[in-house]
């Protein structure tokens, strides 16, 4: 479903923003670490050290009332001819444990060296099954500097 070009985008891009809503539309707006195989967007649940409390994040809790979610990379430049976005649109299921939760994991343990230190074994992955893509401006893959 992604191009080749939305694809390259998407692995330049080294955070994005996910968006969930609740049961009742009120939305909500995180930037997240995210890896992309195999037509889904993977997201895992990291160790929060500021987190004290027991119930799921509220991206999850969103998630599990309403399973429709978009995603949105994108690079932001001066020279606005370089701006560029992609959005995935799609439904989310929450991987707790098996094959593809742990193939998501190695997948965002190899893009992101942070994880690497991280106990992620048990803790739940979001999987964003990219049912629509929209993508607008530059994406070219360019060297800054």
């Amino acid at each position: 479903m992604l191009t080749e070009a939305q694809s390259a985008f998407l692995a330049a891009q080294r955070v994005g923003r996910l968006a969930t809503a609740d049961a009742h539309g009120n939305p909500h707006v995180v930037p997240v670490c995210f890896a992309v195989a195999d037509g889904s967007l993977y997201i895992t649940i990291d160790e929060k050290p500021k987190r004290a409390s027991t119930q799921p994040l509220k991206r999850i809790r969103n998630m599990m009332e309403n399973p429709s979610v978009a995603f949105v990379a994108d690079r932001y430049d001066e020279d606005w001819r370089l701006l560029g976005w992609v959005m995935l649109r799609g439904r989310t299921d929450i991987l707790v444990d098996g094959p593809e939760h742990d193939s998501a994991q190695v997948l965002l343990r190899e893009r992101y060296a942070q994880y690497r230190t991280m106990q992620l074994a048990e803790l739940p992955v979001i999987a964003l099954r990219i049912e629509r893509v929209t993508a607008w401006g530059n994406l070219a893959i360019y060297l800054s500097g």
